[in-house]
């Protein structure tokens, strides 16, 4: 027999320094650790969530940078979403009281596939080496994710999924009565009433029970009888919505002992009404909970993993994250709809479902030596070494310790790092106001920011605390140009200084930095330098020869409006240059792209890309 090893991880690791346990959760617990997360959900005041994904970059230019607004950011977000996949999903109801964390951490092992056997959805998705080698170094084995991992659909999933299925549904149409009937009405109800009744009829007729197997065999082919769950049952072919009303207000109308099914049709709408005939009353009751029981089943089983984000949507509890832009776009595009083109139309769509949405990356913001500090232990441990601050964490009814108590400890961090920064800056984190679910006001004003952060939760964690310079300036978007077809190896200083003095706009304050090796940004710390350098580049009025032999060696700038467009239109070339190429190609002139409305940057030169 294969033995399914080769993609376990067995290596050393270091004690944890905490000793926490985790609930982890595959297929074959997930139905006793559903009920028990949903009991601690409603009890608790905040949820916090933490995803371990297979990668969040497939270029240096494509993560989220000092120089991307918060469009630029929701759509490098939103590609990274589509392309990669959730492994695991930390979740950790959690209440404050006092100077302790009441926590209750699980963490979910994902893996997509096609539970129904209906070939839908079809997954696909990319993987980051850096992201599964540093899995692989925690202990992560990809054997239990693969062949034990929970499913899930989307909502949108679980929709067209119940189309194609094709099973039998209940009718939840109201029946109202119906306006005057045309000819044609009237004659497709005498029509099915008829025939309903002869197969009512004949079901009902004692003497057709006695007669031979072949009789019955074919009374039920003229009739058109079948059986559903062991009862009589007839399918009535509709062509229309306006069909299925009539044939179910008919049905409602005369007889109360059949039960209307809706058959959906492969496309979409439904295929026919399948008439189900019970015995008595007490059958009829038991039929319709023996079909809720079945549909409740089926629904479970399509849902999956998503079961555990209806929970914490329907409790309208706050959900605290760290890097929120991250971990929510992967929630909405994996378990919720296809991401919509733009951020305000997610930030709508996701209120809808989760109401108040909490990032410790915009508290800690508020605490100056933390605005720049970006992973979760650095934070921490940085909280820990200055301020006084005895958050006390209790996990009751922790698991059994084991090997794999590392996996979802983000989630933990978070609730504890929430915990702190609330202290610190005096605010008493109560969930809710009140019932109608406003969130207390001193909390209200972090709530559903969705601004983007630079650096990744999951980048390598060198353990150290980092006490950067002050130097973040804010710069018009107007004011950047996008500049490549220089020679490969050139370093943002050797940039610089060939084009200091090469055009009067570079006599006055400028700054360079490159994007990828392909690409570098110039920021004019002037107004109005970077549309004259954009005019001039266009119209071929450069006179100074150094910066003429630059454009003759294949020198092209844009404006920051092209970047914008790269990344609308998805255009994520490994190289920045071969993307903004692509997208100038479409533009009339660099001045044109330059024309459309700035916005403003804080500009980080100590955050950006150190090629």
């Amino acid at each position: 027999m294969l033995q399914r090893r080769f993609l376990c991880s067995k290596v050393y690791k270091k004690p944890h320094h905490h000793q926490w346990t985790i609930k982890q959760v595959t297929k074959s617990n997930f139905t006793e650790s559903l009920e028990e997360i949903t009991n601690h959900i409603h009890d608790c005041d905040f949820v916090a969530v933490s995803l371990q994904k297979t990668g969040s970059y497939s270029a240096p230019w494509h993560r989220v940078l000092p120089v991307d607004t918060h469009e630029t950011a929701y759509f490098k977000a939103k590609y990274a979403a589509e392309r990669f996949q959730v492994l695991q999903f930390a979740v950790c109801p959690f209440s404050i009281r006092a100077s302790k964390v009441i926590a209750h951490p699980y963490n979910f092992h994902l893996f997509p596939r096609d539970e129904l056997k209906i070939g839908m959805p079809s997954y696909s998705f990319s993987c980051q080496s850096s992201y599964l080698s540093s899995m692989a170094r925690e202990g992560f084995d990809f054997n239990v994710c693969i062949y034990n991992g929970i499913s899930y659909l989307s909502r949108a999933q679980e929709s067209a999924a119940k189309d194609r299925i094709g099973n039998a549904v209940t009718s939840t149409y109201v029946v109202q009565s119906s306006s005057t009937l045309s000819v044609a009405d009237s004659l497709f109800v005498e029509r099915i009433k008829s025939r309903v009744r002869h197969w009512r009829n004949a079901c009902k007729d004692s003497t057709t029970r006695t007669d031979e197997a072949l009789i019955r065999s074919l009374r039920k082919l003229v009739l058109g009888s079948e059986e559903y769950e062991s009862r009589p049952c007839l399918s009535i072919e509709v062509c229309s919505e306006r069909q299925v009303h009539l044939a179910l207000e008919m049905l409602r109308e005369f007889y109360d002992d059949l039960v209307p099914l809706l058959i959906p049709a492969k496309g979409g709408g439904t295929q026919a009404v399948r008439v189900v005939l019970t015995n008595s009353k007490e059958d009829k009751n038991l039929f319709e909970r023996e079909l809720q029981h079945m549909e409740e089943k089926q629904n479970r089983r399509a849902r999956g993993f998503r079961e555990v984000i209806d929970s914490i949507s329907a409790s309208q509890k706050p959900v605290v994250a760290h890097n929120s832009l991250d971990d929510f776009t992967f929630i909405h595009s994996k378990f919720l709809t296809p991401l919509p083109p733009s951020k305000d139309e997610f930030k709508c769509s996701l209120r809808m479902v989760f109401p108040h949405v909490l990032d410790v990356n915009h508290l800690m913001k508020e605490i100056g030596p933390l605005k720049k500090v970006t992973n979760l232990p650095t934070a921490i441990s940085f909280i820990k070494r200055r301020f006084f601050v005895p958050i006390d964490l209790e996990i009751p009814q922790q698991a059994e310790a084991n090997e794999s108590e590392i996996h979802g400890h983000n989630v933990l961090r978070i609730s504890q790092l929430f915990a702190k920064l609330c202290s610190l800056l005096k605010v008493t984190p109560e969930a809710l106001e009140d019932d109608s679910g406003h969130l207390c006001s001193a909390l209200e004003g972090y709530a559903n920011i969705f601004n983007p952060c630079s650096t990744s939760s999951q980048d390598p964690i060198d353990g150290d605390v980092t006490v950067w310079m002050d130097d973040t300036r804010k710069v018009c978007s107007g004011d950047l140009v996008f500049l490549w077809g220089f020679r490969r190896g050139v370093s943002a200083r050797m940039l610089k200084n060939q084009l200091s003095g090469s055009h009067e706009v570079f006599s006055e304050e400028f700054d360079v930095q490159l994007m990828d090796k392909s690409c570098a940004i110039v920021i004019f710390w002037n107004p109005g330098l970077a549309e004259s350098f954009l005019e001039a580049m266009d119209s071929g009025g450069i006179s100074c020869e150094p910066l003429k032999e630059m454009i003759s060696e294949g020198l092209r700038a844009a404006g920051y409006d092209i970047y914008n467009k790269v990344c609308r239109l998805g255009l994520w070339k490994a190289d920045l240059a071969d993307s903004l190429d692509k997208a100038l190609a479409d533009t009339d002139s660099l001045s044109e792209a330059h024309s459309k409305e700035p916005s403003e940057i804080y500009w980080d030169t100590v955050s950006m890309i150190n090629l």
